[in-house]
């Protein structure tokens, strides 16, 4: 129908809406590539209604390597798939430093909001499990990692908002503190994140603009099979 109406034809899914049009605190920006990353997920032939029930359980498993880095091989194993272009451009997202080591916490991070657009909370509330300390606190520096991942963007300032919730300047916080903040000031993204945000930066080296509510438009599966154009890293 497209064809005969003479409009462009996306292969963006139902899903894909869904995750860019996702209303929530933490709404996607314009620059986000965690659609890339859904895309992906499905090349690789993983269900995202089926991951949802497992999240919990990787959750559990990637605490335990407590920060701990993973090759591409043992994340092949991890996912129980073979290594492929894919997989390869899923591991190079989480890849930011080219060393050959991604964490899982990231991946895992990503792929709930994949699995529940709309309940970007939640998926804060699983991220600070598996970066909590033994007496369940996080640092900047781990706020940081789980609100880049979780809007799929590479770079983030979230100074503000974490001395904003650390009022006693403890230097760490809890997810309770986390949520009475959210709770208290329901537009804190706007206010503390988006205006701190970089130009919107290309998924991949092309010129195409990216386009409002997280389409990356210059993404094209195509390249993902080209090792001329290699993703850029997005979500760390």
């Amino acid at each position: 129908m497209a064809k005969a109406l003479g409009v462009p034809v996306t292969d963006y899914t139902f899903e894909d809406c869904q995750l860019a049009l996702a209303e929530g605190q933490l709404r996607l920006p314009s620059n986000t590539c965690l659609l890339e990353f859904a895309k992906l997920v499905r090349s690789l032939g993983l269900k995202p209604e089926k991951l949802e029930k497992e999240l919990l359980r990787h959750s559990k498993s990637a605490k335990k390597m407590h920060g701990g880095r993973v090759t591409l091989k043992e994340f092949a194993a991890y996912l129980e798939v073979s290594i492929s272009d894919t997989l390869e451009n899923m591991f190079a997202l989480f890849d930011e430093k080219e060393a050959g080591l991604i964490d899982l916490r990231e991946y895992i991070t990503a792929l709930s909001v994949v699995c529940r657009p709309s309940k970007t909370l939640k998926t804060i509330r699983l991220a600070f499990k598996m970066y909590q300390s033994q007496d369940g606190t996080i640092t900047e520096g781990d706020l940081a990692c789980i609100l880049k991942t979780a809007m799929g963007v590479s770079n983030l300032n979230v100074t503000q908002l974490f001395r904003a919730i650390d009022e006693e300047g403890k230097g760490k916080i809890t997810h309770d503190d986390f949520c009475r903040f959210a709770e208290m000031y329901p537009d804190f993204a706007e206010e503390y994140l988006y205006p701190d945000q970089m130009e919107p930066e290309r998924c991949l080296e092309s010129p195409s603009p990216p386009a409002p509510n997280g389409f990356c438009t210059d993404f094209n599966p195509e390249n993902t099979e080209d090792k001329k154009n290699p993703l850029l890293k997005k979500l760390n």
